[in-house]
Protein backbone atom coordinates (compact mmCIF):
# COMPACT_ATOMS: atom_id res chain seq x y z
CA UNK A 1 0.00 0.00 0.00
CA UNK A 2 1.49 3.41 -0.93
CA UNK A 3 2.37 5.84 1.82
CA UNK A 4 -0.14 8.63 2.43
CA UNK A 5 0.98 12.16 1.62
CA UNK A 6 -1.81 14.15 3.25
CA UNK A 7 -2.17 17.83 4.12
CA UNK A 8 -0.09 17.60 7.32
CA UNK A 9 2.57 15.27 5.88
CA UNK A 10 6.15 15.80 7.23
CA UNK A 11 5.07 18.58 9.58
CA UNK A 12 5.93 17.23 13.04
CA UNK A 13 8.44 19.98 13.85
CA UNK A 14 6.31 22.88 12.53
CA UNK A 15 3.09 21.67 14.12
CA UNK A 16 4.44 21.08 17.63
CA UNK A 17 3.94 23.70 20.31
CA UNK A 18 6.44 24.33 23.10
CA UNK A 19 5.90 22.18 26.15
CA UNK A 20 4.50 24.93 28.40
CA UNK A 21 2.13 26.32 25.77
CA UNK A 22 0.00 23.26 25.07
CA UNK A 23 -3.45 24.72 25.42
CA UNK A 24 -6.11 25.99 23.06
CA UNK A 25 -6.18 29.41 21.43
CA UNK A 26 -6.41 32.52 23.58
CA UNK A 27 -9.66 34.52 23.16
CA UNK A 28 -7.83 37.76 22.27
CA UNK A 29 -7.05 36.26 18.85
CA UNK A 30 -10.65 36.71 17.78
CA UNK A 31 -10.72 40.37 18.83
CA UNK A 32 -7.84 41.35 16.55
CA UNK A 33 -8.81 43.21 13.40
CA UNK A 34 -6.75 43.39 10.23
CA UNK A 35 -7.40 45.90 7.46
CA UNK A 36 -6.68 45.50 3.76
CA UNK A 37 -3.08 46.48 3.15
CA UNK A 38 -1.79 45.29 6.55
CA UNK A 39 1.32 43.12 6.52
CA UNK A 40 0.97 39.85 8.39
CA UNK A 41 3.19 36.87 9.13
CA UNK A 42 1.64 33.44 8.71
CA UNK A 43 2.39 31.45 11.83
CA UNK A 44 0.55 28.14 12.08
CA UNK A 45 -1.14 27.45 15.39
CA UNK A 46 -1.19 23.65 15.72
CA UNK A 47 -3.94 23.66 18.34
CA UNK A 48 -6.38 25.01 15.70
CA UNK A 49 -6.77 22.76 12.66
CA UNK A 50 -9.53 24.71 10.97
CA UNK A 51 -8.59 27.53 8.61
CA UNK A 52 -4.88 26.68 8.60
CA UNK A 53 -2.94 27.18 5.37
CA UNK A 54 -0.58 24.56 4.01
CA UNK A 55 2.68 24.28 5.94
CA UNK A 56 4.66 25.68 2.97
CA UNK A 57 3.29 29.13 3.89
CA UNK A 58 4.45 28.95 7.53
CA UNK A 59 6.75 31.91 8.28
CA UNK A 60 5.90 33.84 5.12
CA UNK A 61 4.96 37.50 5.06
CA UNK A 62 1.81 38.49 3.20
CA UNK A 63 -0.61 41.34 2.72
CA UNK A 64 -4.28 41.33 3.68
CA UNK A 65 -6.43 41.65 0.56
CA UNK A 66 -9.93 41.36 2.00
CA UNK A 67 -12.02 39.93 4.81
CA UNK A 68 -14.19 36.95 3.95
CA UNK A 69 -16.54 35.96 6.76
CA UNK A 70 -14.33 35.71 9.82
CA UNK A 71 -11.30 34.74 7.71
CA UNK A 72 -8.89 36.87 5.72
CA UNK A 73 -7.59 36.57 2.17
CA UNK A 74 -3.81 37.01 2.24
CA UNK A 75 -1.60 37.59 -0.82
CA UNK A 76 1.70 35.73 -0.44
CA UNK A 77 4.58 35.50 -2.89
CA UNK A 78 5.76 31.96 -3.51
CA UNK A 79 8.76 32.01 -5.80
CA UNK A 80 7.81 34.36 -8.62
CA UNK A 81 4.07 33.78 -8.20
CA UNK A 82 1.54 35.68 -6.09
CA UNK A 83 -0.83 33.31 -4.29
CA UNK A 84 -4.03 34.26 -2.50
CA UNK A 85 -4.88 32.04 0.45
CA UNK A 86 -7.75 32.16 2.92
CA UNK A 87 -6.60 32.02 6.54
CA UNK A 88 -8.34 32.29 9.91
CA UNK A 89 -6.92 34.92 12.32
CA UNK A 90 -5.60 32.14 14.61
CA UNK A 91 -2.72 31.69 12.17
CA UNK A 92 -1.92 35.37 11.51
CA UNK A 93 0.44 37.70 13.40
CA UNK A 94 0.77 41.43 12.68
CA UNK A 95 4.06 42.23 10.99
CA UNK A 96 6.03 45.50 11.20
CA UNK A 97 4.87 48.79 12.66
Amino acid sequence: MPKSKGFRYKSRRILTRPRGARSGPIPEIYLREFRPGDKVAIKLNPSVHKGAPHRRYHGRIGEIVEKRGRAYVVAVSLGNKLKKITVLPDHLVKWGG
